[in-house]
């Protein structure tokens, strides 16, 4: 039986750490690592969307997952998402990936060339297999990726054993039953937009890995505690603020990762930098919009009694 315990709980997207040059930062990796670590998070999603990982290289992403398990010290589970848009480099991050003992690899499925399902498997099976003694995480984001988890495609993928979770950002909330009655009982399903953990957590998704979740941890730890002592109504009102703090956050001219990063630093004092280009970075006129974000969270923190560790 696969321990699916680790999997279990409120696993932030990390975010990318850069210094005042746009470089990698490892020691605001490490920073960012031992924050979430205090916050009480079950574990960290590393180098998918909001780890900016389609503009980084294969380097700079070794980095990166090399300073998040320093820091993390085994204390929390590391999902490692390691797909490139070509087999070799996914292949490379992978076996990285498992060299440094992290819980599972992640990929989505190679965007721009709408490859058939075959293809597709074969691509995701090649990443699995250069890291044959990890767990792999199907990446389902069809609204980006351009391709989605069809059930064809997902029991195909059933017949590799170290295929454990999907990650199931689709908007769908039934995408998260097909897949947990599909893939049995020790499958691990996630729910991916953080605008419907509840009602994914409700379906049965396991946990929840999402991209603001680093920004307020609180507040998604708080949810699952009360979706699990079977509080919908309570968890559902925190779930109606989340919505609206991120409904603001998403009003500035800067990219969404610039404005998080930008409260972590007025909340937290945390600094890691803002986003790499093409990403908009925040302008002046952002920046009134950015504290009456930073608000609301201490505002939703205080009322829903919400700490971290």
């Amino acid at each position: 039986m696969r321990d699916i315990l680790k999997y279990q709980g409120i696993i932030p997207a990390f975010y990318a750490c850069y210094d005042a040059k746009g470089n990698i930062n490892p020691q605001a990796v490490e920073n960012m690592t031992r924050h979430l670590l205090k916050k009480g998070v079950k574990g960290v999603y590393v180098g998918g969307s909001s780890g900016e990982c389609i503009y980084q290289n294969v380097k700079e992403r070794e980095i990166v997952l090399e300073h998040v398990m320093k820091a993390a010290e085994g204390k929390l589970t590391v999902i490692a998402h390691v797909a490139c848009n070509n087999s070799a480099d996914s292949m490379e991050l992978a076996a990285h990936a498992e060299s440094l003992g992290v819980d599972a690899i992640a990929a989505i499925p190679p965007i721009y060339f709408h490859l058939p399902e075959y293809a597709i498997a074969q691509y995701w099976n090649d990443i699995s297999h250069a890291a044959p003694n990890t767990d792999f995480v199907i990446y389902n984001i069809p609204q980006l990726a351009g391709v989605g988890l069809t059930m064809t495609l997902f029991k195909e993928m059933l017949k590799n054993p170290k295929v454990a979770a999907v990650k199931n950002s689709s908007m769908p909330v039934q995408d998260i039953q097909m897949f947990k009655m599909e893939g049995g009982r020790d499958f691990v399903v996630f729910n991916g937009p953080d605008e419907q953990l509840v009602s994914g957590l409700a379906m049965g998704a396991d946990g929840g890995i999402g991209g603001t979740y680093g920004v307020m941890p609180e507040l998604y730890i708080r949810i699952m505690e009360l979706v699990q002592k079977g509080k919908v109504r309570e968890a559902r009102e925190i779930q109606y603020t989340a919505n609206a703090i991120i409904d603001a956050m998403c009003s500035c001219h800067g990219n969404l990762y610039a404005v998080m990063k930008e409260i972590l630093r007025l909340r937290e004092g945390l600094d890691i930098g803002g986003v790499r280009k093409p990403l908009a970075n925040l302008i002046p006129e952002d920046m009134a919009q950015v504290r009456t974000c930073a608000a609301m969270i201490d505002k939703a923190v205080k009322k829903y009694q919400v700490v971290g560790k």
